[in-house]
């Protein structure tokens, strides 16, 4: 029988972010792949997370994105398609951050180099029209999957210039898009009058479920993540509230995705031509 009174929460005393796992994403699609018969393979370079599912059913529907045959998770589909010179790879309805890095982790080690998170959101802050969207630059890690791939802190950072990258593409493409933190919740129908106040007074525009993980993630192993929420209701606390726009709203999301992704593939693409010249110096 343990003594309670000396035990503390493993997920705040935890201090080593920094040891390889013994459990790796690569060893369990492995086996995935082993059990489902599949063949090894890469999947699309850029990738979407779409917790509600709507981007998916869009893209399904307008242009016959098919199931991949390479992606070997055990919970998810991963639906492709192209347009124009790229291929796209998106993942519906993986809900909140445990979830999102999940499949996150999965999808790395199967091909993905960029990663575009685009969430539905509550209001926080007074001001805002919904439906908008934010170009999430923090998130209050106000969820647990965070504090297993960074040491304490109050804000999961997203990569400061992948965040200037996408918000000179949505420039460019003439849409509106805000900028700023969001608070990450594992618990939204804990979001009480008292927290949602202080998460104002913080300057925070509105929650969400995934952020914070998904940036702690990205930080840690270094990768390419950005997270966009797309604030589409005042916490259900009007009549008519969760109107997304046309599509529910994944035509508006949907060219967002498509101005970050060629904008990062312009900037890949100067950045591997002048790969040479450096290395000549």
């Amino acid at each position: 029988m343990t003594n309670d009174t000396h035990v503390r929460s493993p997920l705040l005393e935890r201090a080593d972010h920094r040891s390889p796992s013994v459990f790796l994403p690569e060893n369990l699609l492995r086996e995935a792949r082993r059990q489902k018969g599949l063949l090894p393979g890469r999947i699309p370079a850029i990738c979407i997370l779409d917790p509600d599912g709507d981007i998916v059913r869009f893209v399904r529907g307008r242009f016959a994105a098919e199931r991949s045959p390479h992606w070997a998770c055990y919970h998810t589909d991963l639906w492709e398609w192209r347009s124009g010179p790229t291929r796209f790879g998106i993942v519906g309805s993986a809900v909140g951050g445990a979830f999102a890095v999940l499949v996150a982790e999965q999808l790395f080690v199967s091909g993905c180099e960029l990663l575009v998170s685009i969430a539905s959101a509550g209001q926080i802050a007074t001001g805002l029209a919904p439906p908008c969207h934010i170009l999430i630059e923090r998130a209050l890690r106000d969820e647990g999957t965070s504090h297993h791939y960074l040491p304490p802190s109050p804000f999961a950072e997203g990569d400061p210039q992948l965040l200037d990258l996408c918000a000179r593409a949505f420039a460019v493409a003439g849409r509106n898009v805000l900028r700023g933190a969001t608070w990450t919740t594992d618990a939204p129908f804990r979001e009480t009058a008292d927290a949602i106040a202080a998460r104002r007074r913080d300057g925070l525009l509105a929650v969400e479920m995934e952020a914070a993980a998904l940036y702690a993630f990205a930080r840690m192993r270094g990768q390419a993540v950005v997270c966009l929420a797309h604030v589409t209701n005042q916490l259900g606390c009007i009549e008519g509230d969760f109107e997304k726009g046309l599509s529910n709203g994944a035509c508006g999301s949907l060219d967002l995705v498509l101005a970050v992704s060629e904008a990062w593939r312009r900037d890949a693409q100067a950045r591997s031509t002048s790969l040479p010249e450096l290395e000549r110096s």
